[in-house]
């Protein structure tokens, strides 16, 4: 097996060369056993998404796992989202096979050993390295297969309070795993008058990329919204998980300010008025908090870590820059692009603003765009020590929860290395464009020296 499949937030990798069907049975051999072995649990929930090689692969996997005597809840063609929820209401750990927002020809395992969100870090490496023992339990564990649709959609339609207003909508699933189940969820609410595009489930993903955290995906709702003149316009990414909006102009807006809207409209609301976001996220969405009387938690950057302190602080709304938004204030919906479409839907519907002026008079700050330099995922780690170092000589304030971020009197650096992929991830942001050029230059000049 090769080990560079085992990341930081899952397992994933090409397929077949990285991941194939004797892959996905060693997994779940590895995950039965480790099931029972660590947490004393004989049963576990399982789900795949739309990419072609999710069945093989899901049906050995299945295999390895009742092969060790560890009974399995099969739900089958779900979004990451609807698996998360039948963990939820089975109270069990569970597994899904999904690359997420990655090529059509990735694939990959998320998989849970507590009840606040996928495994991460450690939690991975030392299942890694169990797998590897390869001393697997044995026996016959049986297979039901179970339906969560309409449960599912029971929950949205109690959880999303539209208001009065008839919405003009453009979806895009990007032909990603949602496309399965987006219908269902946005008829609930005859206020919504859906159009669609790449509507039909295809893991080859025909159209486009399906990464709504990337603008240039994203040109074929843009075209649609203007040609239209629609309201809004949705994306979601391969698994359903993620999330990105068009405005009514065909403007892209990226998820810290999605944030902002979500804090001007809710913060009043919840009794614990913290919002979190990860290390990407613009000081605009900090400032915007500090000043509607919120406190901003500030996290390292992966979706696991982000759910994970959510739900263990209470947090009503936390996010990160890459379109994982969590809606923590009514239920165990959080975490999925299709709720979190309909819950600014439901900010939209009970106002007389278009989308756009809901970001009226935010702080100003320029910025870039996540720019990643490509290394090998042995090497990016050494070039972060090294940046650390560089921090330091030049007596820099520097925050080391993920990577190095700068802060300066003016805007902050971010350089971190990529935990999905043989990248290193830079970001910068400041008050002027004249500071953001010099900030942006002398890191990636020594990203690029150290990265030689």
């Amino acid at each position: 097996m090769n080990i560079a499949i085992f990341k930081e937030y899952d397992i994933r990798g090409s397929y077949p060369n990285e991941i194939n069907e004797e892959t996905a049975y060693l997994v779940g051999k590895g995950y039965g056993s480790y099931l029972q072995e660590k947490y004393n649990q004989n049963t576990c929930v399982t789900g795949h998404d739309n990419r072609i090689s999710s069945p093989s692969l899901y049906h050995e996997m299945i295999k390895g796992i009742t092969d060790t005597g560890c009974n399995v809840i099969d739900y089958g063609l779900v979004t990451t989202p609807m698996h998360y929820y039948s963990r939820h209401i089975n109270q069990l750990y569970g597994i899904m096979i999904t690359a997420s927002h990655n090529p059509k020809d990735d694939n990959g395992f998320k998989f849970s050993f507590d009840e606040f969100a996928n495994a991460r870090g450690q939690m991975i490496y030392d299942f890694r390295d169990y797998i590897l023992k390869g001393e697997f339990k044995t026996g016959k564990g049986t297979i039901e297969k179970k339906e969560i649709r309409d449960s599912y959609l029971e929950e949205i339609k109690k959880t999303v309070d539209m208001g009065p207003r008839k919405l003009n909508v453009v979806i895009d699933p990007g032909n990603g795993t949602a496309a399965t189940i987006m219908k269902d969820c946005h008829n609930l609410f005859p206020n919504l008058n859906v159009t669609y595009i790449c509507e039909q489930s295809d893991g080859t993903f025909p159209n486009h990329h399906p990464d709504p955290a990337v603008e240039e995906n994203l040109t074929m709702l843009k075209e649609k919204v203007l040609e239209l003149k629609a309201d809004i316009g949705i994306s979601y990414d391969g698994d359903g998980d993620r999330v990105g909006i068009i405005d009514e102009q065909g403007n892209f807006i990226i998820a810290d300010k999605l944030m902002i809207i979500a804090t001007r409209a809710l913060l009043n609301t919840f009794e614990n008025k913290t919002v979190l976001m990860d290390v990407k996220c613009s000081k605009a969405l900090e400032d915007e908090i500090k000043k509607l009387g919120g406190t901003p938690y500030l996290e390292r950057t992966g979706t696991s870590y982000t759910e994970t302190t959510t739900k263990k602080n209470n947090i009503p709304l936390g996010g990160e820059l890459s379109g994982h938004l969590f809606f923590n204030d009514r239920g165990p919906l959080i975490g999925s692009g299709i709720y979190n479409g309909l819950r600014f839907l439901e900010i939209l519907s009970k106002t007389e603003k278009n989308f756009s002026e809901l970001l009226e008079d935010i702080p100003i700050y320029y910025s870039t765009p996540e720019i990643k330099i490509a290394s090998s995922n042995e090497k990016k780690f050494e070039v972060i020590e090294k940046v650390k170092k560089y921090t330091h000589e030049k007596n820099y304030e520097t925050i080391e929860m993920d990577g190095v971020r700068v802060t300066f009197d003016k805007g902050w650096a971010l350089v971190r290395a990529s935990n999905t992929g043989p990248n290193i991830t830079l970001r910068f942001e400041a008050k002027t464009k004249e500071f953001l050029e010099k900030i942006e230059k002398e890191f990636t000049d020594l990203v690029h020296l150290l990265n030689k």
